[in-house]
């Protein structure tokens, strides 16, 4: 036996050397959002929270830019135990039906709102149904307030979005919707549709800013149309490896992803006036909308999620009725 043996197995005798038993687990988390997006930010100071209170007994370790796949992948690879923890938004609504509420436009006034859904509507009522399809809803976080980009005009009243052939995320209501304004709606991943905008296979997509600019679809889009048609939420979701867990591991999870929500809301706040000027700095021609003749023209997608979606009518008007509540 070599000397450098000899030191190794005496090591491993004292306990000095960390045998396979007591490698540091790895917590997988996937999202779509690139580099500097609110996702990411969100998800990398969710990670050093929770690093922080794991200590020794595991890590969570990011992957962003649909490194792990796209929102439909990460979601089949949360049931299949593949990865632990994902950040799905509008993917939800085709998942859950109950979460086509927040496919509804014009919905959310603002984050103080969506603060009193996601405690009286959200967590008591939406995630145990999110949960008997497999996904346990750790936490409710942020995507945006959603807005128009294309290279056809400028979108001020529905009906300029005729004809315009749009990219949205998978989720049918956001289909419908604009469906019912006149444009021409197809779902697409999100990290197809730089390419997508830059061929012309679609005219234009809607985003919030903190996917619009870290994206970089100011160098492929003329115009911003600041319409806020949707808010959607992002929601901090564990599979089926979840359970697999320690359960302090998993408590600490839980407990930072909570932690981590009136914090992922001051930073998208944070980044909607940042990241605006920055767009029109790149050159974007941005304009406002007539939000009346939007809300007008949304009537009948309201109507219809009230009537095929079971409870559908119940959480809008529930929902509605906590935009002028107190806090």
């Amino acid at each position: 036996m070599t000397i450098r043996s000899l030191i190794t197995a005496a090591a491993l005798a004292l306990g000095l050397v960390a045998g396979p038993a007591l490698a540091q687990q790895e917590i997988t988390l996937g999202h779509v959002g690139e580099p500097g997006s609110l996702f990411d930010r969100s998800a990398q100071e969710f990670a050093r929270r929770a690093n922080e209170k794991l200590g020794d007994r595991a890590r969570v370790m990011v992957y962003g830019s649909s490194q792990l796949g796209s929102d439909e992948n990460m979601m089949q690879r949360l049931r299949l135990g593949t990865i632990h923890l994902s950040l799905p938004s509008t993917v939800m609504s085709s998942t859950v039906p109950l979460f086509g509420l927040f496919e509804m436009p014009y919905l959310v006034q603002d984050r103080e709102h969506m603060a009193r859904i996601r405690d009286e509507i959200v967590m008591p009522d939406m995630a145990p149904a999110a949960e008997a399809a497999g996904y346990t809803i750790l936490g409710v976080w942020e995507n945006g307030f959603r807005h128009i980009t294309n290279n056809v005009r400028p979108i001020e009243k529905p009906e300029d979005l005729r004809g315009i052939k749009l990219r949205t995320p998978s989720g049918e209501w956001r289909v419908r919707m604009f469906q019912t304004y006149g444009a021409n709606p197809s779902p697409l991943a999100l990290s197809e549709v730089f390419v997508a905008l830059q061929t012309g296979v679609m005219d234009g997509q809607e985003n919030p800013f903190a996917q619009i600019y870290p994206s970089r679809f100011y160098e492929v889009q003329e115009y911003l149309s600041l319409s806020q048609h949707v808010y959607t939420p992002a929601y901090l979701v564990a599979g089926r490896a979840f359970g697999s867990l320690d359960p302090e591991v998993q408590e600490i999870l839980r407990e930072t992803a909570v932690e981590m929500q009136p914090v992922v809301y001051e930073i998208a706040a944070e980044l909607e006036d940042e990241l605006l000027q920055k767009l029109i700095d790149e050159g974007m021609q941005v304009n406002e909308v007539d939000t009346q003749a939007f809300i007008e023209a949304s009537r009948p997608v309201y109507e219809l999620f009230g009537s095929q979606v079971e409870g559908g009518a119940e959480l809008i008007e529930r929902a509605l009725a906590l935009a002028d509540a107190e806090g």
